[in-house]
């Protein structure tokens, strides 16, 4: 299994706009060969910013690899730039193979 992580700065007071953002979309995801779950996750907060994660799990890294080559990929995230007023700075990818679990 792989796990795929996103790291969100988000501007201290739009939180709930950043989330209200991620329950609208469309993550075009459904019956992407490989894909198993998605969550959103909040983490710690700063003087400027609060931490979001967003976490996707697929049956394999190249099931993951393959979705960001893919039409869904780039059509879930065409919008992208249109929020960039919630962030500071760009997202920070962190991908992981599941070594244990359960």
């Amino acid at each position: 299994m792989f796990i795929a992580m996103n790291r969100f700065k988000i501007v201290k007071g739009k939180e709930q706009d950043f989330e209200t953002v991620w329950r609208n979309r469309d993550t075009h995801l459904d019956g992407v060969d490989g894909f198993l779950t998605f969550c959103l996750v909040k983490g710690e907060q700063t003087e400027d910013h609060t931490l979001y994660a967003s976490h996707s799990t697929w049956e394999t890294r190249q099931h993951f690899s393959d979705w960001t080559k893919s039409d869904a990929f780039r059509i879930a995230h065409k919008n992208a730039g249109d929020n960039s007023h919630l962030y500071i700075g760009h997202p920070h990818f962190e991908g992981f193979e599941v070594v244990d679990g359960i």
